[in-house]
Parts: structure tokens; sequence; C-alpha cells
């Protein structure tokens, strides 16, 4: 069947759905549901739709159909009508989705006026948040470690808050029978956390023994202080 096809829509803010959408909705072959399309406009049920090049998930190039909102109701209800409801939540969806374009001057006026107080918003809250990134930045660049106890003071959480974080979000953990925590792997290779070991006894009484203590570093108190700042 030929047919000269349109790729473009008339208006570039009408929300379109695809006939793949649809095939998706009504848990339906494309291939049927973009025939059923095209018997329906052979019948001059609806406007054929205008018809676009897409990639699948594979790769390929595929053709879709770009299908406005009346004429998608007419074709759920030929191919399910029980599907309905979905489709009346995708539209739903699209619609919120779709930016507003003005259409009249007062309406740009209106939507430059927006644009420029948001823009005034980002820019306070960039000022406001400047110190607290520049010092945070100075804490990642600076030499040493801290215990979990002096990093609890430093974040200003409880010590007990911060590690029963620390713990539900695998950055330590504790061996059978160990009283000191140990940092996971990943987290020692991130820099984030380091064991320091120290030597435990004596050369005279010869029952020295090494103990390992989780530290963290700089750039640990930085991450913890970005993601634990507004939880605890």
């Amino acid at each position: 069947m030929n047919r000269m096809i349109e790729s473009t829509m008339a208006s570039r803010d009408i929300v379109t759905m695809s006939s793949r959408e649809i095939a998706d909705l009504v848990d339906s072959r494309h291939d049927k549901v973009k025939q059923s399309i095209e018997r329906l406009a052979d019948r001059g049920v609806i406007e054929l739709p205008p018809l676009g090049e897409v990639k699948n998930h594979l790769g390929q190039t595929v053709a879709e159909y770009q299908i406005s909102k009346r004429d998608s109701y007419v074709i759920v209800a030929q191919l399910s009508p029980e599907f309905t409801a979905r489709l009346v939540d995708r539209w739903q969806e699209l619609e919120q989705q779709a930016p507003t374009i003005p259409r009249t001057l007062p309406e740009a006026l209106r939507l430059a006026a927006d644009l420029a107080e948001q823009n005034n918003g980002l820019r306070l809250v960039v000022q406001q948040q400047a110190p607290q990134v520049a010092a945070l930045g100075r804490i990642a660049q600076s030499q040493g470690t801290m215990c979990l106890t002096d990093a609890a003071k430093h974040l200003g959480v409880q010590r007990k808050a911060m590690l029963a974080w620390m713990v539900e979000h695998r950055w330590i953990y504790r061996r059978a029978g160990c009283a000191h925590w140990l940092g996971f792997a990943p987290r020692l290779s991130a820099g984030v956390l380091e064991h320091k070991v120290t030597v435990l006894g004596t050369e005279d009484d010869g029952e020295q023994r090494l103990a390992s203590q989780v530290r963290v570093t700089p750039k640990g108190l930085t991450v913890l202080a970005q993601q634990i700042g507004g939880v605890l």
C-alpha cells in the first residue's frame, strides 16, 4: 500500500503518543497495532498519523506512528476497550511532562519572568552553599585520618547513629568475637577508609599482637558529610 506520509507535526507543541506505546499499553504486537491504525485510516475513522523512524532496544531502525490524543482513544477502543484506563493514565503522564509554549506576548513575558526568578533562586542557593562547598574541598585535600568517634564529632552527629548508618551502607563491619570495627574492602580501595595497625603488648612479656582500627580519611569525611548530613 503506497502512501505519502508526513513525518513532522504541524505544531511542535502537540503531544503525541507512539504506536509502540499503544502496543505496550494494550499488550499487543506493534505490527498488529499499525495494521489497525492503517485500516481505521482507510475507513476514514481517523487521519493517517505521521510516521517516523526510531531505534529499538536492539539498535534496529523501526517505524512508529505518532498518534494524537483523540485518535488514540479510537484505536484503543478498536483493539482492547478494557485498556482505556491505562491510556487515560498514560496521557496524563505525557501532558504533565510536555513543556508549555507561550502563545501570546503576555504568556511569553510571564514565562520569562518565571525563568528569571528561578535563575535568581538558583544563584542564591549557589551563593549560600559556596562556603560549605569550599569547606568540604579543604577537608578533602587535607592530610591524616581520624577515628570514628572524632569523625562523628566533626560531622555533628551521634557516634551511635553514624555507626549504624555506616553498617547499613556497608562501610564497616565486625568479625565474630572481634570488638574492633573493620572497613569493607571497596571502601578501603575507594580511599574513604583506612586501617591503622597497632602493636599491643610489650617485647618483655612476649605476648605482642597486632590490632587493626578503621579510620576515616579526609575524603571519607567529605563523602559522609554529603551523604548523612541531611539524614542523621
